[in-house]
């Protein structure tokens, strides 16, 4: 077998669609000729947003992991691992003067990003295992986007290496990016650092055709180079499980509502339902925050929404199964357009109809539109909302245009292998 290095802040027992990515790839990579090397950091000295201690019984016995330590500079802002901030403080709408130093401290001290704490111990093992293993190739993933630097000097040290750098989100056109204040040099830094990671990797890996075309406007003669190889879901993960259809009419929604997914035209169409004596339920499974939860009781009422708090992946699919619809909402700024989330994948594995609130013309509606698994809706278009949950309370099914199994894990991976020979 051939040897690869999967370089991975983000792996069990953190959770999320970015340890789920390259969990799933180092499953099927060892069908197709290569052997999956993972190196991540000690959970003990790891700053993990979210913890799923279920996927640990998921990475394959025959994979080999390596962890080390990191310097954790998260503890500056709280000895709380549980309140570490989701993507670096992205979610942090704390304006008293600790959240907007904190920001800048961020934006400005920590170039790219907090969590390259880890990269000197990376670095040290990476060096380690390709002396070692004779490893001929490295996928470096990201956010964090520290992780790529990790990869650009592997391969400055190791030119005759093949260099995959996987960039899952954006870098400097992050939503989030002005939030942390950045002054003109550390922009310049930055900006610097990501222009190196992509013109000197062999092969980039982006999730989505707009980022593809984001990374390749930076530097002139790079597009050839990207290949979009989206996330995608686990056949495995189904098919122990049951899909089922309750008796009232029941939307869930899967993962983190925070501040920045609006959902207000998608509750004034549930108005409509009431009015017109259709019975409904919503069903929330992850968190929900203070903010969103008091308006969605406020509009729906409490007697008709359960929150369940999130309790592992195998839960999160089950509840997928277990509704009527599927409610997807896309975060609203000026990239919205390219986000396609990690869950709307298993949503379309799980056959269920898609309500999609976001960007009509974005790279989630262009999926669901492709495979028929749903509609997609704009922030405030109550009206036709409510025109489409009339219709799936009256028979809950999708019109399938095409089967969604090229976004199988199974069938992803055999693009990754095309780009490591």
């Amino acid at each position: 077998m051939q040897k690869v290095l999967i370089v991975t802040y983000y792996w069990p027992p953190g959770s999320g669609a970015g340890v789920q990515r390259w969990l799933k790839f180092s499953k099927y990579l060892p069908q197709y000729g290569w052997e999956p090397f993972i190196l991540t950091v000690d959970p003990q000295y790891a700053a993990y947003p979210s913890i799923d201690s279920t996927l640990e019984k998921e990475i394959p016995v025959n994979v080999k992991v390596f962890r080390t330590k990191a310097t954790d500079w998260f503890r500056i802002y709280s000895e709380d691992k549980s309140k570490i901030p989701t993507a670096g403080f992205a979610n942090n709408n704390d304006n008293s003067i600790k959240g907007i130093l904190f920001r800048f401290l961020r934006g400005n001290l920590f170039i790219p990003d907090p969590r390259k704490g880890w990269n000197r111990f990376a670095l040290r093992k990476a060096i380690e295992i390709i002396e070692k293993e004779g490893i001929t190739c490295i996928v470096t993933t990201s956010p964090p986007h520290s992780t790529q630097l990790i990869g650009l000097k592997l391969k400055r040290r190791y030119p005759g290496i093949r260099w995959i750098a996987d960039l899952r989100d954006p870098w400097t056109d992050i939503y989030y990016y002005k939030k942390f204040y950045p002054a003109f040099f550390p922009r310049m830094i930055d900006s610097a650092y990501e222009k190196n990671v992509l013109s000197s990797a062999d092969r980039i890996i982006t999730v989505g055709k707009s980022l593809k075309e984001l990374f390749a406007s930076k530097i002139a003669g790079i597009e050839e180079k990207i290949e979009v190889i989206s996330n995608g879901y686990d056949e495995d993960d189904f098919k122990a499980l049951y899909s089922s259809n309750p008796k009232v009419f029941t939307i869930s929604y899967i993962g983190t509502l925070s501040g920045v997914y609006p959902v207000t035209g998608f509750l004034k169409a549930l108005n409509f339902l009431t009015e017109n004596g259709i019975g409904y339920r919503l069903r929330f499974t992850g968190i929900v925050s203070p903010e969103q939860k008091e308006m969605i009781c406020t509009a729906a009422g409490n007697s008709n929404i359960e929150f369940i708090p999130f309790s592992g992946h195998s839960i999160a699919v089950a509840n997928m199964l277990d509704t009527s619809a599927l409610l997807l909402v896309i975060p609203d700024h000026a990239s919205s357009g390219s986000i396609i989330t990690g869950k709307l994948f298993e949503y379309l594995a799980s056959g269920k109809p898609i309500i999609c609130i976001g960007p009509v013309d974005g790279d989630a509606a262009g999926i669901i539109e492709e495979t028929g698994h749903g509609r997609t809706f704009s922030y405030d278009d109550s009206v036709e909302i409510a025109e489409y949950l009339t219709s799936l309370s009256l028979n809950p099914v999708i019109s399938e245009k095409a089967s969604p199994a090229k976004y199988s894990r199974e069938n992803l991976v055999k693009k990754v292998i095309a780009l490591l020979k």
